[in-house]
């Protein structure tokens, strides 16, 4: 991502280089969201790759910012009569993490964000700056950064802290009341009447990127209030959203608004990201290890999928079903986003998600491994890494995980440690085996074993739980196998691991010139000089060379991997096309009455009416991981095809 457009929107998009929280004229909307959307990523991108250019990014804005804030404590451009409070909460999250990352930033980011948190209680009092629905439904967000200073920075501001995570709450919309059976919306928003539109009273829940933010809420307060019934109601939050709104990937459908299921709706690069944040937080508060799962189902599926393999131009939405990513012409199927939504670009459609997506993969990574009890390390969500850390304990610990996880499944960590401690491995629930092989440096190098038969996980947080010495390896192999999941409609959608599986349907990119304009905003950095953006963030209309109206036979699937390399590298970029190791096969055919409408493939005709096209034509198909595809069938009709030919 740091050799990609994230790590260059500094040098040269307008929303972040000629900001108006830089002193310049660039933003795309009244809440100044811009700047604070990319901070909020690029911290923990710099910090995560220890990237000395972006750190240095990160510190002139910061230092713009803080040299600026106003004297009644005020951060950013408003003049008092305009303040919205919403888009400083992106904005504090960023300090919060650069704090973390680098402490002795503290003398000069703790004093600035008590003086706003001051002027926002004053606000809240006074029920000034948080009358928009964006601050309403998000702002649980402030409250991880309030609960955060007050469990370590509080100084002497206990008690605003605590009234302000209390204003926040009192004013702000209620997700515990909406994941209600009373309340929440089941149904495919576009079947209901009267329709729900951006002014109906539950619009603020149904708008899909504050759906993914809502999802955290429930642990937030409780961590705050201790009101048990918000985790049973969260739990309901997440399960509701991802089954009746969800795709494939992982993400919510909503081309701004929710929908259904149908295949042919878009999820946004901004919902992806905020969804990955909210699961992961969710895990870290509550332990369900279904939260992990579906935050690796997101950050391996739905992510990467939005990206051209080398980072630099994104999607602004992407659909389960999209055998053609490019501009639409005549009418589109979406709620409300534009002809370009598909198209990849350096910003398609819409900013928001070109300043937001940095944080989707480096949260993933700061949120990868986690202190367990006193003395233990856990590995929460499974990935390479590498973590320097000191446990509560005082237990010192260096240690790596190398691995080509999700395209392999076993995870090769090396260690030493101070002292001997706990290590946590989180056991995904596809994975139906594994084994540990933990083997110690000492003299006598004991190596231990360990299969189900004598270690089980714990049923709650699936972790496996290993007592481990000063120094040594352990090696840990999952196994698993192809499963299905219904989509309706005799429908599927076919997973192995953490990966889900779409059908290869070829590729061909055609790449045209960017406008010179970006949000009526010139292309220019800091100096007001003409920046030549690369060829690679240009718009790609990327389109399919094979047939895409393929039914499959489930009972033909066949999973194929390429046996690993002695170096345990993978190709790079990973995501291109056919780049990944592993993929799928079965039996196919296309099949007759079905057709494109504005630009996407139509819902798949019912099973009784399915034909292969002229009456046979089975053949042998291919499908890849997800996140190689830019075009893609991932919702796939199904057939009785075995024994044919």
């Amino acid at each position: 991502m740091s050799n990609g457009l994230a790590g260059h929107e500094h040098d040269l998009y307008p929303i972040v280089s000629d900001s108006v929280w830089l002193g310049g004229d660039s933003e795309y909307s009244v809440l100044n969201e811009g700047l604070p959307y990319w901070l909020n990523g690029l911290v923990p991108l710099a910090y995560g790759l220890d990237d000395d250019r972006l750190r240095n990014q990160t510190a002139q804005v910061i230092d713009y910012v803080l040299t600026h804030q106003q004297s009644d404590g005020w951060l950013g451009p408003e003049a008092p009569q305009n303040r919205d409070i919403w888009g400083r909460f992106p904005l504090c999250l960023g300090l919060k993490q650069l704090i973390e990352a680098d402490p002795d930033q503290s003398p000069r980011i703790l004093p600035a964000l008590h003086k706003f948190i001051d002027l926002m209680h004053r606000m809240l009092v006074q029920k000034t700056g948080f009358e928009q629905f964006w601050g309403k439904v998000r702002y649980p967000d402030m409250i991880i950064v309030l609960q955060w200073l007050y469990e370590h920075h509080p100084g002497n501001h206990t008690n605003t802290l605590l009234a302000t995570m209390s204003l926040l709450n009192q004013q702000g919309l209620s997700w515990a009341q909406y994941y209600t059976e009373g309340n929440y919306l089941f149904e495919d928003l576009d079947m209901i009447q009267p329709p729900i539109v951006d002014s109906s009273p539950l619009f603020p829940y149904v708008h899909a990127v504050n759906a993914a933010q809502g999802m955290k809420s429930g642990a937030v307060l409780y961590r705050f209030n201790n009101d048990t019934f918000l985790l049973e109601n969260t739990r309901n939050g997440v399960n509701w959203t991802l089954s009746y709104h969800g795709d494939p990937a992982g993400s919510v459908i909503g081309d701004e608004r929710e929908s259904g299921l149908r295949p042919n709706r878009g999820s946004e690069l901004c919902t992806a990201v905020e969804t990955m944040y909210s699961l992961s937080y969710l895990y870290h508060a509550m332990g369900d290890r279904d939260f992990a799962d579906r935050c690796e189902r997101a950050a391996f599926n739905a992510l990467p999928v939005m990206f051209t393999d080398d980072l630099w131009a994104h999607q602004y939405l992407v659909v389960p079903n999209q055998p053609f990513s490019s501009s639409i012409n005549g009418p589109n199927p979406f709620w409300n986003t534009g002809d370009q939504s598909i198209l990849y670009g350096m910003a398609p459609n819409y900013p928001c998600c070109t300043v937001n997506m940095p944080q989707g993969l480096p949260k993933f990574l700061s949120a990868s491994f986690a202190v367990a009890d006193h003395n233990g390390l856990a590995h929460t969500l499974l990935s390479p890494g590498h973590v320097i850390t000191t446990l509560p304990s005082g237990t010192h610990i260096d240690l790596s995980c190398n691995t080509t996880f999700p395209f392999s499944h076993v995870l090769k960590y090396t260690f030493t440690a101070s002292a001997p401690f706990t290590l946590h491995l989180r056991l995904p629930s596809w994975a139906h085996s594994y084994q540990i092989l933990s083997t110690t440096s000492s003299s006598s190098g004991v190596s231990t074993t360990y299969t189900p038969n004598t270690l089980q996980p714990d049923p709650h947080t699936g972790m496996l739980t290993l007592n481990l010495l000063k120094s040594g390896t352990v090696t840990y192999t999952l196994s698993t196998s192809i499963r299905t999941e219904d989509r309706g409609n005799d429908t599927i959608s076919i997973y192995h691991g953490a990966l889900l599986y779409a059908l290869d349907v070829g590729f061909a990119d055609t790449v045209s010139a960017l406008a010179p304009t970006t949000n009526n905003h010139p292309i220019h950095n800091n100096n007001n000089e003409t920046k030549t953006i690369p060829t690679a963030a240009h718009d790609h209309n990327i389109t399919a060379t094979k047939p895409w109206n393929i039914a499959i036979d489930p009972n033909s699937l066949v999973f194929h991997s390429h046996p690993p390399s002695s170096t345990d590298e993978l190709p790079n970029p990973i995501w291109a096309y056919a780049a990944p190791p592993t993929w799928i096969t079965a039996k196919g055919c296309e099949i007759e009455n079905w057709e494109m409408e504005r630009g996407v493939p139509r819902v798949p005709p019912p099973r009784r009416g399915r034909r292969c096209l002229g009456g046979g034509g089975v053949r042998e198909v291919v499908l890849r991981p997800y996140g190689s595809l830019k075009v893609h069938m991932a919702v796939l009709p199904t057939m009785d095809l075995v024994g044919t030919s």
